[in-house]
């Protein structure tokens, strides 16, 4: 499920927390080269460079899409 802005949030006290860490992310591996890009298609491998290390291990014609 995607999130949506607010212009601000409803919480009661007590209530749920707000998570503001991890990123959505695409990671994909063809003929040898990684690519990690956003939902947004925005390129990701720059401040994730331990994740396209880990993800060169990966088999060809191999994608994972998940939060990070």
């Amino acid at each position: 499920m995607l999130s949506a802005a607010v212009p601000e949030p409803r919480l009661r006290p007590g209530g749920a927390e707000l998570k503001w860490d991890g990123f959505r992310a695409l990671v994909s591996v063809d003929a040898g080269k990684v690519v990690l890009r956003s939902r947004r298609d925005t390129e990701m491998a720059p401040a994730f460079a331990e994740i396209v290390a880990g993800a060169g291990q990966l088999p060809d014609a191999t994608a994972l899409d998940g939060v990070m």
